[in-house]
């Protein structure tokens, strides 16, 4: 067994201390290394930059260690137990990683434990200690690590069945609240770290249906003791990160409901969200996977051709669950829907990269995005998410509402995720049609093999849902609902055609230059600092209106920083381009368009 042993030894200071036990290493010098990457985030993050010391013994001799690359040790030969002890440094406050303060403790596998090389398979023991100062002595652990004689909640020993198993169940410590409720008869427990003001209740009645809902629609559970959603509550931040057993999340503490709150607010339909995306992965992408990803090499980049199917496809259902759980209304989930399809359309990249080439590549643009990464590339997750719906409906229009996603999504489960086989690179366009019988080699070729934008427009008429891109009536317009009244008459507004933040010690900071905009067009840069618009100090309150009221075809002077060089460009702005999208209920559906929709989001029977 591979023994380990983790405290932190001082959270002031960011610093685990681990103790790894080796009963059999390697007579030839036992190999140890520390993976570059964590399953599910797919960027070299070099996690043994943080390792601070490392230093090998047996039976108190101690022991050389050379260092063989960037993340690999080699202990030189001994006959007996190999004793390794080292600290890493934890101040990464990140679901990818480890965290470590006065006020908790957060930890990855793949940050803090070595894999015993030639060992992999070799049963585990961790053993995690709290910090030994007095004032952390109401300290709790949270993981689904199985427990090896720690009581619940409890410090103490846990266990893996080898080293992938033992990466894959991160650990929160500190003071946390807690509640549970039950799914197929499996406890799900909720952990909420930070400071908030949390409606717990509400938080675990809230989550029940909708893990109800994907759990009966892959058939059941996948096995295990129990699943657990980590939060850190933070004043601002968003993320997850899927496990086996487990996810972990971090939002804003706005964003959840307090006790007396009945509504769903955007916020907390964004945590719904999050939390539901999360928890699909348990079936499609922790047990339906890449056949590149089932074993990957932790060491290095491992590329596929399918993120657009693991991340897009879950992109899609995450939101739909909330409409077909019941725990938001239709025009809020086309509202989301709305959204979803503004951003993709408000990049032009999606011109330029593929979804398959978008995958391939996410290790170097999707993940090191840079100012030009909205006219270059295009995100597996939210164009991925609008192919799966087309997708969807295309099935649904060709078999005549017989078939649809749903389908293809348990054929997988049944093909690969069960038996935890591996998806080869074709094998989800091949299955799709032996699961729906229909010829989808033309379809697949357009939407994952070229650049040309999706027939949204056609395929949500046939589900009785109307369709429209108009010009953003504001700078915050992020797309959502059709208002008639609203958007019939509206005149595009002036632009510039850029992204915008506050820039430190005043003005405007443009952060992406736009393809083809007015700024591009007069040679404005990412970058610059735009101080003064037509003689008017700029500020990020106050540039849109600015810009807004030019009149049209009129050029104005802009004053900017570049570097530290002040310059004068004279810009014409252009009408904001029509890449915001309405949706709507149709009014006047057919008897088969409400039939459609309403199986498409299993609602009720409505009337015609």
């Amino acid at each position: 067994m591979i023994h380990y042993h983790i405290q932190p030894v001082s959270p002031e200071a960011h610093l685990f201390h681990i103790t790894l036990r080796v009963a059999k290493p390697d007579l030839e010098g036992q190999r140890l290394t520390l993976p570059a990457w964590i399953p599910g985030s797919y960027m070299i993050r070099d996690f043994a930059r943080n390792i601070v010391m490392l230093k090998a013994s047996s039976h108190g001799k101690q022991l050389d260690t050379k260092k063989l690359d960037k993340q690999s040790w080699q202990c030189a030969p001994c006959s007996s137990e190999l004793l390794v002890e080292y600290q890493v440094y934890a101040w990464d406050l990140s679901v990818r990683s480890a965290h470590l303060d006065t006020t908790h403790g957060y930890f990855n596998g793949t940050s803090v434990f070595l894999r015993v090389v030639g060992q992999e398979r070799e049963p585990c023991q961790v053993e995690i200690q709290p910090p030994e100062a007095t004032q952390f002595a109401g300290w709790q652990v949270a993981t689904t690590l199985p427990s090896a004689g720690a009581a619940p909640f409890a410090f103490g020993c846990y266990r893996a069945d080898g080293y992938e198993a033992l990466i894959d169940h991160p650990v929160e410590m500190g003071r946390f609240l807690h509640d549970s409720f039950e799914v197929a008869a499996v406890p799900h427990e909720l952990i909420l770290t930070g400071r908030h003001q949390a409606d717990m209740q509400r938080l675990c009645a809230d989550l029940k249906p909708i893990c109800e809902h994907h759990a009966a629609f892959f058939g059941g559970l996948p096995e295990m003791e129990k699943y657990q959603f980590q939060v850190l509550v933070v004043g601002e931040g968003y993320g997850g990160l899927e496990h086996r057993s487990s996810c972990s999340l971090i939002c804003k503490r706005d964003d959840l409901p307090r006790r007396g709150e009945k509504q769903v607010t955007e916020g907390y339909r964004q945590f719904l969200a999050l939390c539901s995306h999360e928890y699909f992965h348990l079936w499609h992408v922790k047990r339906i996977r890449p056949q590149q990803l089932k074993q990957a090499d932790l060491s290095q980049e491992t590329h596929t051709s399918l993120l657009w199917a693991f991340e897009g496809i879950t992109s899609y259902y995450d939101e739909l669950a909330l409409v077909r759980s019941g725990t938001i209304e239709v025009d809020s989930y086309l509202e989301l829907l709305a959204q979803t399809i503004t951003r993709v359309m408000r990049c032009s990249g999606r011109h330029k990269q593929t979804l398959t080439d978008a995958s391939f590549d996410a290790w170097i643009k999707f993940y090191k995005q840079d100012e030009n990464a909205p006219n270059a590339i295009v995100s597996y997750y939210t164009k991925g998410a609008l192919v799966a719906l087309a997708l969807d409906l295309t099935i649904r229009q060709q078999t005549r509402g017989k078939k649809s996603l749903d389908d293809l999504m348990r054929a997988l489960w049944k093909k690969y995720g069960k038996p935890d086989i591996g998806v080869p690179e074709d094998g989800i366009e091949r299955l799709a049609e032996q699961a729906t019988g229909l010829d989808l080699k033309g379809f697949f070729d357009r939407v994952l093999r070229g650049t040309d934008d999706l027939p949204l427009k056609e395929l949500l008429t046939t589900v009785g849902i109307g369709y429209q891109m108009d010009a953003a009536a504001s700078a915050t317009d992020q797309g959502g609902l059709y208002v008639e009244k609203k958007h019939s008459e509206e005149k595009p507004r002036p632009v510039l055609g850029v992204r915008m933040a506050s820039a430190e010690g005043g003005g405007v900071k443009l952060t992406v230059v736009l393809d083809n905009g007015a700024a591009q067009q007069a040679g404005l840069s990412a970058g610059d600092v735009v101080i003064a618009v037509d003689g008017i100090r700029a500020t990020t309150n106050n540039i849109d209106q600015l810009i807004t009221q030019t009149p049209q075809g009129s050029t104005i002077p802009l004053h900017l920083f570049r570097r530290d060089e002040l310059m004068r460009f004279d810009v014409t702005p252009l009408p904001a381009p029509a890449d915001t999208c309405r949706l709507w209920v149709l009014d006047q559906a057919t008897e088969h368009q409400i039939e459609s929709r309403q199986s498409w989001l299993q609602l009720a029977a409505e009337s015609p």
